[in-house]
């Protein structure tokens, strides 16, 4: 059996912002351990503020590592680099650009436009649904169809690592679960492929998207338990309205609700094979905009 590679590593990392003045330190993740693997979809939870986008913009070399180590590929992260991108909540899309130039903008940055990337910024079009729309102008599209032109302006860089900042998350219920499958579809297909870190506060998105669910303590963050989803994909919307579905959310949101104590385990990839709302009293003060999703018609 094959082992696969380790992408990303973080050892007891601490990350923070510094004081704009005197030497005041704001820590945001402390003895911060994970791994990711190559390939794999993982998504991170965690209250408000507690240091999941801080963790992510330390990914993309935008935050400083104050402490511990963040390796990508073995490789120390010092700051930005071509091998990651980053999907941010708001498409962010140029408005004289079309469609197509704008999917081109790293490589042109990268000094890498020619004809095979020309090509291939067309063939990711093509698999996000957006060919026929190459030659407009993001004016003319719908917010749905504008986060699809961002995803695939990410991948045109051929990254190793894509992150995903709540890319969904300003979206309508009804367009975020529609592009919730897609991206699944689009993540999936041989010729796209990627490792995945993808930040959200929706629990039923994270347990939809994921392999593995890292549930982040409160600030200054740490993983607090680490949830398996093992379920095969393609992951069809019977299995959202599943016991096992809702299963998953709830092992996560007790999490939210009760970090284990450090002589409890934090990993957990088994869930209770029904779901029983009358006996759930957990109190839900302190989780900050963790939300349980959109119900699925």
């Amino acid at each position: 059996m094959t082992v696969p590679n380790i992408c990303l590593d973080a050892r007891d990392l601490l990350l923070g912002h510094q004081a704009r003045r005197g030497s005041g330190f704001s820590t945001a993740c402390q003895d911060l351990n994970l791994q990711i693997r190559d390939e794999e979809f993982v998504v991170i939870v965690g209250p408000s503020g507690c240091g999941k986008t801080t963790f992510l913009e330390a990914v993309a070399g935008l935050v400083p590592v104050a402490g511990g180590a963040l390796e990508l590929a073995g490789r120390p992260i010092t700051g930005p680099g071509p091998e990651r991108s980053l999907v941010f909540q708001h498409a962010s899309l140029y408005p004289w650009r079309t469609v197509l130039d704008n999917v081109l903008f790293g490589p042109q940055v990268q000094g890498r436009l020619n004809a095979q990337t020309r090509k291939r910024a067309e063939e990711l079009l093509e698999i996000v649904g957006l060919a026929k729309v190459a030659k407009k102008y993001p004016h003319e599209l719908s917010g749905g169809m504008r986060q699809r032109v961002n995803l695939a302006r990410a991948l045109a860089t051929d990254p190793t690592l894509l992150l995903l900042d709540e890319p969904f998350g300003a979206l309508d219920a009804q367009t975020r679960e529609n592009l919730q499958d897609e991206l699944l579809r689009i993540w999936q297909a041989e010729s796209v492929k990627k490792t995945a870190m993808f930040v959200t506060h929706d629990v039923n998105e994270a347990v939809l998207l994921a392999d593995r669910v890292l549930v982040f303590s409160p600030s200054p963050a740490h993983v607090a338990l680490e949830v398996v989803i093992d379920v095969p994909r393609p992951r069809d919307a019977a299995w959202r309205r599943s016991a096992e579905f809702l299963a998953y959310g709830d092992k996560i949101l007790s999490a939210l609700h009760h970090e284990p104590a450090a002589s409890e385990p934090n990993h957990d990839n088994s869930v209770s094979p029904a779901h029983d709302t009358s006996t759930d009293s957990t109190d839900t003060a302190g989780v900050g905009e963790l939300r349980l999703g959109a119900a699925t018609p």
